[in-house]
This record gives C-alpha cells, structure tokens and sequence, in this order.
C-alpha cells in the first residue's frame, strides 16, 4: 500500500487517481497464481497485466477480462495506444459476458434457424408455454397451429 500511495504522490493528475485508489483500489492476497487467476475471473476487470513468471500460461486460464497484458514489459498503456488492442473495453465486470469493441461490431450478422418437424414436436410445447408465459399471444399461437398441422398428420 505505501508504494501505491507513493507513486499517487509523483501524480500531476494525483486527486483523481487517490480518490479512485480510495474509493475502488485493493491489495488482495492469494495463496498462489491459479487462485489469482480464478479471482481475476470474479472480478473479470477491464485491464489486467500479467506481471509473474509464466505470464503467458496463466494467461490462458483467464476467460473474463477487456484485455490481458501479458509480461513485465507489456505495460497498459501499450494496448491502450500502440499495441494493437482496441482501447473500447467492457467494464464494470461485463467482460464475464461481453468482449472488447472489435471488427464483427461493424459487421451485420443475421441469425439463422430452422426446426424439422420431429424437433418442432420435441421443443415446441415449450416455446408455446414459455411465449404464454411472457402474454404474447401471437407467439403461442404460432406454434400451436404448426404442432396442429403436425398431429394432423400435414408436414
């Protein structure tokens, strides 16, 4: 804690930055690097520098972070300006669902579905009551009517 207090201190910027090291700043104790990398995970941060031994392994045992910063010469500050990454990170522990801005964010996609009618009378009933279940209507009856052309024996 006194080195981070000390490096606040050499801070132009030094108010902001000791306020969020007050407000959301923590030095957590693990008892090895599999349970740091399991925390990493709880916490799923935005940044994460992997300053140890091995960092590229242990890298790979992180699924939820904006980005990993891998090794003691591979500073932040590297991904944020001029090492690739994009600087559009998810935060606030949203990298547990969701990734950093990337090129498939300016790409269309389009879902695509298609159910056999041995599936439709497998699952069907399900997405009929779980449609009635949030009052769309429409939704049941859509499904209904294709099961009921089903036990009629029309496929």
């Amino acid at each position: 804690a006194s080195a981070v207090e000390a490096a606040l201190e050499k801070l132009e910027r030094r108010d902001i930055a000791q306020a969020s090291w007050q407000d959301f700043g923590a030095i957590i104790v693990v008892r090895d690097l599999d349970e740091a990398a399991m925390l990493s995970d709880r916490i799923a941060p935005e940044h994460l520098e992997l300053c140890v031994a091995n960092a590229e392994m242990y890298s790979k045992k992180i699924r939820h972070a904006g980005a990993i910063f891998i090794g003691a010469w591979t500073p932040e500050a590297i991904g944020d300006y001029v090492g690739g990454p994009n600087h559009v990170l998810p935060t606030a522990r949203s990298a547990r669902f969701s990734s950093g801005l990337n090129v498939l964010d300016f790409m269309k996609r389009t879902t695509l579905a298609q159910v056999m009618p041995e599936a439709l009378r497998t699952i069907g009933a399900a997405a009929e009551k779980l449609a009635q279940s949030e009052s769309l209507q429409a939704h049941a009856l859509s499904v209904r009517a294709r099961i009921d052309q089903l036990n009629k024996g029309v496929e």
